[in-house]
């Protein structure tokens, strides 16, 4: 079913309200998909960005998808074939870095919500008035953190944004204080030596951390 850009910023609006953090996971092998996904959603973290930055990721998708309580979705999408195949893959949201025409076209005819990234206040203009008002706010620290948040918070009352790049455990409070920030994306939740250890109890307490975290929206 097609989406208008109105539709899509609203569904994909309540996808960021659910939890504070989501997790952007970066996963090589689909064997560790579901365990880690059941530790996550344990942890009160339900919704999932998968990155397509391994040949493993559409896979890792699909297994995720199957995970009860869990959300999953697509993160890194640059094409419409990405688009495409992670919807094939059972991807129900995506994430882009940033935003094109041809992309947002393809995420709206393919019915995909998306989260679109945006660094500067003519980028969240533009997409504004195309009709998004949720979205990434990409590369988060290298685009002026909190501050430039704040900046963007007067200007432009009606953006919301979910910031990601550089966000971690000592930082993601001050994110979540400001009041133009839903949510925050982050790899903390999902520390690489654990999941090579398959210590996923130890990545459930991780994410239970995170998902205390408040938000002032």
């Amino acid at each position: 079913m097609r989406l208008t850009p109105q539709e899509a910023s609203r569904k994909i609006r309540e996808i960021c309200a659910l939890a504070p953090v989501i997790p952007v996971l970066v996963v090589e092998d689909p064997a560790v998909a579901k365990p880690l996904a059941e530790a996550l959603i344990k942890g009160g973290l339900p919704v999932l960005e998968v990155t397509l930055r391994t040949k493993a990721a559409l896979e890792v998708i699909s297994e995720m998808s199957s995970v009860e309580g869990g959300i999953v979705g697509a993160g890194t999408l640059l094409t419409p074939q990405d688009v495409r195949d992670a919807k094939q893959a059972g991807a129900k949201f995506g994430v882009s870095p940033g935003a094109t025409d041809m992309l947002l076209t393809a995420t709206e005819e393919a019915g995909l919500p998306l989260l679109p990234g945006a660094a500067t206040a003519s980028e969240a203009m533009r997409l504004a008035d195309r009709g998004y008002n949720m979205l990434k706010f990409f590369p988060a620290e290298a685009a002026g953190g909190v501050s430039m948040l704040r900046s963007l918070a007067g200007p432009l009352p009606n953006i919301t944004f979910c910031p990601t790049g550089g966000v971690g455990e000592r930082n993601a409070q001050f994110y979540l204080d400001l009041r133009n920030t839903l949510c925050v994306g982050g790899s903390w939740v999902a520390p690489t030596q654990l999941v090579r250890n398959h210590d996923w109890a130890g990545i459930e307490n991780v994410a239970r951390s995170a998902s205390r975290l408040n938000t002032g929206n």
